[in-house]
């Protein structure tokens, strides 16, 4: 199967039209789909008092409209508070409650032409949304660890069994990410002591802001890995404020790689990307061009868009993140579409690839075909 390759122009501006549409009809599908709710809510009260049917068209609009207030919030210093965390998760939540309300209203009415007797679909949809929202909730809360070893047919100086690599990306640290959470994934990396520790991207969310009013560099600040810990940026770095970001990160033990190349004690090297928004980011032709390939090579990349750049370049593993594989169904299909590895381990020439689905999430709390992941990468090398 041949590697799609989105890292040139033209398909950067591919993508970019592609984007502008999506959200365009993303925006009325999420408008279309509220005046929806709102229709058969009313049509479900119709034997209430007027001023019920009213309050809840009322609710429908100030929840589906509340994200506004949420962006609003993301630059100042409420982003810090737990209320601020409460309405990120609810005004996002909404998103997919809207979702699956609309999609379970739907088999409702597509019931009715063959029982038109049957008067309780609007009470169902609820009920199941609320199971399946329940559920999705609590998959998220309870990230896995996946275990992938390789072999990798080149010397390591010193020698050594295995090497143990720690790969997570997509934090999104902020008002959906708060302290707790943080210090759960801290818990979980060290947990496994590794040699390396590797950030694929967006570690950051929306803003800095939340970050440093809660003292997040506290927590990272303990995260442990003999060999250090490097991190690329992503595109939420961008919307960060990239500066800020890194001037955040460099009261941690976290190394920022942008277009950039590290070398480890036992000769590993990393080459770090800037993320793709970046159109002059440098080729990875040309990041590899200085370094020793005999040795082993690990690209991290955010966006998993330039896979044949990594084979050419003779990388031994590509870590990615960015799709979140979808996050919840049916998002997966069009990160399916999109990406030629959109989730999950691949292997092109004699590079492996890995995309994770990410550690936590943007947006809506929940996962829904998806789940929330660390990466551990346990590597042996060919002896000198």
């Amino acid at each position: 199967m041949p590697v799609r390759d989105l890292s040139g122009r033209a398909n950067h501006r591919t993508y970019f039209y592609f984007m502008i549409i999506f959200i365009i009809l993303m925006l009325a599908a999420y408008l279309g789909g509220n005046g929806y709710i709102c229709l058969r809510g009313w049509q479900a009260l119709a034997h209430f008092p007027p001023a019920v049917r009213w309050i809840f068209g009322g609710l429908v609009w100030l929840s589906a409209l509340s994200i506004l207030s949420s962006f609003a919030l993301r630059n100042s210093r409420m982003s810090a508070s737990p209320w601020a965390h409460f309405l990120y998760e609810y005004s996002t939540g909404w998103l997919v409650f809207t979702l699956y309300m609309a999609l379970f209203l739907l088999c409702g009415d597509l019931f009715r032409l063959f029982r038109d007797s049957f008067q309780y679909g609007f009470v169902c949809a609820l009920a199941l949304t609320a199971c399946l929202l329940t559920g999705g909730y609590l998959h998220y809360r309870r990230p896995s660890t996946q275990t992938v070893s390789l072999t990798v047919n080149k010397p390591v100086a010193g020698g050594g069994d295995t090497f143990r690599i720690v790969a997570v990306s997509d934090l999104h640290l902020g008002m959906g990410t708060p302290r707790a959470m943080l210090e759960q994934y801290v818990r979980m990396i060290n947990g496994q002591q590794p040699d390396l520790i590797l950030i694929g991207g967006d570690l950051i969310d929306n803003s800095i802001v939340p970050v440093r009013e809660r003292h997040m560099e506290q927590m990272l600040s303990q995260l442990h890995a003999k060999s250090g810990i490097y991190m690329v940026p992503g595109n939420h770095e961008y919307i960060s404020g990239l500066e800020d970001c890194a001037a955040f990160l460099r009261r941690t033990p976290i190394c920022l790689l942008r277009d950039s190349v590290a070398t480890l004690p036992n000769g590993i090297r990393i080459v770090g990307r800037d993320d793709a928004g970046n159109r002059r980011r440098q080729p990875l032709s040309q990041l590899v061009a200085g370094i020793d390939t005999a040795s082993p090579v690990i690209v991290l990349d955010h966006q998993p868009v330039a896979l044949t750049q990594a084979v050419e370049a003779g990388a031994d593993l590509l870590f990615c993140g960015h799709t979140h594989n979808g996050q919840v169904w049916p998002m997966n299909w069009l990160t399916g579409r999109l990406f030629e590895i959109a989730y999950g381990y691949g292997k092109r020439g004699n590079t492996n690839m890995y995309v994770s689905s990410g550690l936590a999430l943007w947006g809506p709390p929940f996962r829904i075909g998806s789940r929330s992941e660390m990466v551990v990468f346990n590597l042996s090398f060919r002896r000198p």
